[in-house]
């Protein structure tokens, strides 16, 4: 890969030139410079870059003795194997600022700063995240498309959109594998059998075989999700696990926002919508490169250690109390590192959390596409036209939540997000005209604000060798949530008289979640999971390692 080069001169007060010959702790954290003749040249210590290398010379001024030249030169390498071109710009120009001590992180960059691995890590994980967004938002979009080709009617959308969701059921087996056989393992399977699950669904005769074959592909793609976001927690720096978080929600968009696209031409044939399910296989080949270079968690890693030496140790002490007259128990104190008892009030927290807030929004998601064709008239370019352009503001929300989140605290973030989110979206279903459409855009961006700051939650709140287990868990009570939340749906729109009302009545659901976010959740900003986790503690604890904090 090509080493990027920035130069920049400048001629400066002699009582200015030390901010020049400081270590940098901002984007990068430089080790103590060395000197080199007149240079001054700063090595990495950390920071999201696989090269680092900054020359600082000065020289007297021609010009006046008081002042000084300035003559910097930065030469780097992101390591970010993939979407690199996206941050050389904006990192150009933030390095081409002269330094100041009191200058924050520019509003792109994470809080917390990323380590090589870290950045690596979070640069493959958007590419999973956004083939599972495709995949996640593929039968959303396009059932009611299918739907009118088998002449299938509203309620049995509905059902459909419910059986799939059983779906979860299987995903939670598939993803407590993670914390047993590692996480990379796992989504390699889950990528590849979504992609082409999915593809099946294009020669689907009716509705039975449609929602047969999205049943595997979205539990494949549940677990994608779940896994893509366990890495990240596992992986990132205490103060930049929201951060990391609001990028893959970015890059998840971006997956679904590629699926909306396929709405430009559904309208062209009465199967056009066959095609959408083709496009994963076009992600196969590039996600299975891409897999081979992502690590396994240092987490996990030190967890899989702690647990088969504690094996190893109990065995052990087991033959030797047998030899021993007199002792006949081994000493249980060596089992403490494979306690795989979930904690119930932390699981019950989150899962009736899950619950509450699936009941509106995935009513409130997989309804739009038809409520937007039979109750406001929209063609399915228009439909495309609208969900883009009230969407794409969401990434307002999603990066701000994130940076808030980290800085702030998690709960009162959140907590802000949900009522903007849930009482907008209800508005922009009770209206006509431009007030749908101020009103869903006013919902995305205030809505999206919670994402990353509850998201991270479900990972955090469990040790590495039940988050996995747990997480799968969790998303079988959401898409109980769900499944309740889209029947009720249905039933409610049939008998007040459209979905407005429907999706109104739902929202008691966010409501009561509110009170529970603002009064039962723990704070966890800033904190390692190590803290948040002590069964962790001198287990994966990053202190003891070379590994992310």
């Amino acid at each position: 890969m090509r080493v990027s080069v920035v130069t920049n001169h400048a001629v400066v007060d002699r009582t200015q030139t030390q901010h020049w010959l400081d270590p940098r702790h901002d984007l990068v954290i430089e080790q103590p410079p060395t000197l080199d003749g007149t240079s001054h040249r700063f090595e990495l210590a950390d920071g999201p870059f696989s090269h680092w290398q900054r020359v600082v010379r000065v020289e007297p001024s021609s010009n006046s003795v008081d002042f000084v030249d300035v003559y910097e030169e930065i030469r780097f390498r992101l390591a970010v194997p993939v979407g690199r071109a996206l941050f050389l710009m904006p990192l150009r120009r933030e390095l081409r600022r002269p330094p100041d001590p009191q200058r924050r992180t520019p509003w792109w960059a994470p809080p917390d700063v990323l380590s090589p691995r870290a950045a690596t890590v979070l640069s493959l994980l958007c590419v999973f995240g956004l083939v599972a967004g495709y995949l996640g938002t593929l039968i959303t979009q396009t059932l009611t498309y299918a739907a009118e080709e088998f002449g299938a009617s509203t309620g049995d959308q509905g059902t459909l959109l419910a059986g799939v969701r059983v779906g979860v059921l299987l995903s939670m087996l598939i993803v407590a594998t993670a914390d047993r056989r590692g996480r990379r393992s796992v989504l390699a399977v889950a990528l590849l059998a979504a992609c082409a699950i999915t593809s099946l669904g294009a020669f689907a005769p009716g509705m039975i075989w449609l929602g047969a074959t999205q049943t595997f592909a979205r539990a494949f793609a549940t677990v994608i999700g779940l896994l893509v976001a366990i890495i990240a927690v596992e992986e990132m720096p205490a103060g930049a696990r929201a951060f990391a978080v609001s990028v893959l929600t970015m890059t998840a968009g971006l997956g679904a926002g590629l699926c909306v696209i396929n709405l430009v031409y559904v309208d062209l044939a009465v199967w056009a919508w066959r095609i959408a399910y083709l496009v994963p296989l076009l992600f196969m080949i590039p996600s299975w490169r891409l897999l081979r270079q992502l690590p396994e968690t240092f987490r996990f890693t030190k967890r899989l250690e702690a647990d088969r030496a504690a094996e190893l140790a109990a065995r052990e002490s087991e033959r030797t109390s047998q030899s021993r007259p007199g002792t006949t128990e081994p000493d249980q104190r060596l089992n403490r590192h494979i306690d795989r008892h979930i904690d119930r009030r932390r699981f019950a927290l989150l899962a009736a959390s899950g619950f509450l807030w699936a009941l509106f929004l995935a009513p409130a998601a997989q309804f739009l596409n038809e409520f937007l064709r039979t109750e406001r008239g929209f063609s399915g370019i228009g439909i495309a036209v609208f969900v883009l352009a009230t969407n794409t503001p969401g990434v307002i929300g999603i990066v701000l939540g994130g940076r808030l989140a980290d800085r702030r605290g998690r709960r009162l973030v959140g907590a802000i997000g949900i009522a903007g989110g849930v009482t907008f979206t209800v508005v922009s279903y009770l209206s006509w005209g431009w007030p749908l459409w101020a009103a869903s855009v006013v919902a995305s961006v205030i809505g999206a604000i919670a994402i990353p700051a509850l998201a991270v939650y479900g990972p955090e709140l469990f040790p590495t060798n039940q988050r996995a287990r747990a997480n799968g868990r969790l998303q079988v009570v959401g898409v109980a949530g769900s499944s309740i939340g889209l029947l009720s749906a249905g039933w409610l729109a049939d008998r007040l008289g459209g979905l407005g009302p429907a999706i109104a009545a739902l929202a008691i659901g966010p409501a009561i979640l509110i009170v529970i976010v603002l009064t039962l959740y723990p704070e966890t900003a800033n904190r390692h999971l190590e803290e948040l986790n002590p069964a962790d503690v001198n287990v994966t604890d990053p202190s003891g390692f070379s590994g992310p904090q």
